[in-house]
């Protein structure tokens, strides 16, 4: 009986299926596979266009050897790995905490690696995981290298993608909408009667999508006379960054009367600064962060936010991981877990 295209489906969703092999890259080299092994384990001892044919085989499939032990390479780990950019005061710590609780709770074990918003640093701890074989990949955000893509759908291991949405994720996909946020940020303050808006955020993807939608939102609105003030911090995400960046901001728009931060960081760092410099809060400047991180609303005035449910996040993207390690199907690959403004002080 032919194979159905949802059969072949259910068959690439176990564990391990649909894997590029190095006999893959030995046919397509031309070599035998104990040619291809030598170039990879002892490249001095094939000759140069071998060498080159074997390496030009595994950059078209995204091969990335087993270091593991080969009598141990159809055996699950119980391994989980996991990238995220930051760990230190960081937004996803909710997330890693559900997570790591989740999966030892089921007998597994997470390796975490930090990229620190580097897509290099990314790659280059994507191909020293891949090498290992863990059960599973968790990765933090959607846009990673073609390099790094090719090699985790080559690897045949499940990955789940995180903290984002995309219409075709690498494989599973656990997450929300930063352009929406954006939107809906605006539309927020919009309703609260601000009309000179501008957002201070750090030089990151997801980051960067939230602003365009919440200046397009504002753009669109036609309810105010001029364009939305951005002012980038870079890669740093500190309090000293927000306080130094309202500064900027004042300097460009002294009547600005709405802030909207890509960190609650950064946005703690503005309330510093608006208090320092005696701005009354919410009256004359509205403050907003992202993240909803636990210490602020203990602050003073406590700030407004947007909200993650990240230790969800981290639950079902740790759930699905074990389902697929252990051979059972997962039916929903894409999971919007959505988000919510949260009205404290600040606004």
């Amino acid at each position: 009986m032919p194979q159905t295209k949802e059969s072949d489906n259910n068959r690439r969703s176990r564990r391990g299926s649909g894997a590029i092999t190095l006999r893959d890259v030995a046919k397509l080299a031309g070599v035998a596979p104990i040619t291809a092994s030598r170039v990879l384990n002892t490249p001095e001892a094939v000759s140069v266009d071998v060498r080159q044919k074997v390496l030009d085989a595994v950059q078209k499939t995204g091969y990335v050897p087993n270091r593991m032990a080969g009598g141990l390479a159809s055996s699950r780990s119980r391994l989980i790995a996991a990238v995220v950019p930051s760990t230190v005061m960081s937004v996803f710590m909710e997330t890693i905490e559900s997570l790591n609780g989740t999966l030892f709770d089921a007998g597994y074990q997470l390796m975490l690696g930090q990229s620190s918003y580097s897509a290099s640093r990314e790659e280059s701890l994507l191909e020293a995981i891949i090498g290992r074989r863990p059960d599973g990949i968790f990765l933090t955000g959607i846009l990673h290298s073609n390099k790094g893509r090719t090699r985790l759908l080559a690897s045949g291991i499940p990955v789940v993608e995180t903290w984002d949405l995309t219409p075709a994720p690498i494989d599973m996909l656990v997450g929300f909408s930063h352009a929406d946020i954006g939107r809906d940020v605006a539309k927020y303050l919009l309703s609260k009667g601000r009309r000179r808006l501008a957002m201070i955020r750090a030089d990151d993807e997801r980051a960067d999508r939230r602003a365009k939608a919440f200046a397009g939102e504002v753009a669109q609105s036609g309810l105010v006379d001029v364009p939305v003030r951005v002012i980038n911090v870079g890669a740093s995400r500190s309090i000293r960054s927000g306080r130094d960046a309202l500064g900027q901001l004042l300097e460009l728009d002294p009547a600005v009367d709405a802030v909207f931060c890509s960190s609650d960081l950064l946005a703690s760092g503005v309330v510093t600064e608006a208090r320092v410099r005696g701005i009354d809060v919410p009256g004359r400047l509205s403050i907003i962060g992202f993240g909803d991180a636990p210490f602020v609303a203990d602050m003073e005035p406590a700030l407004s936010t947007v909200h993650i449910n990240g230790a969800d996040i981290g639950r079902i993207a740790a759930q699905r991981l074990i389902d697929r390690a252990e051979g059972r199907e997962v039916l929903e690959r894409v999971v919007d877990v959505g988000y919510s403004i949260v009205e404290r002080d600040t606004t």
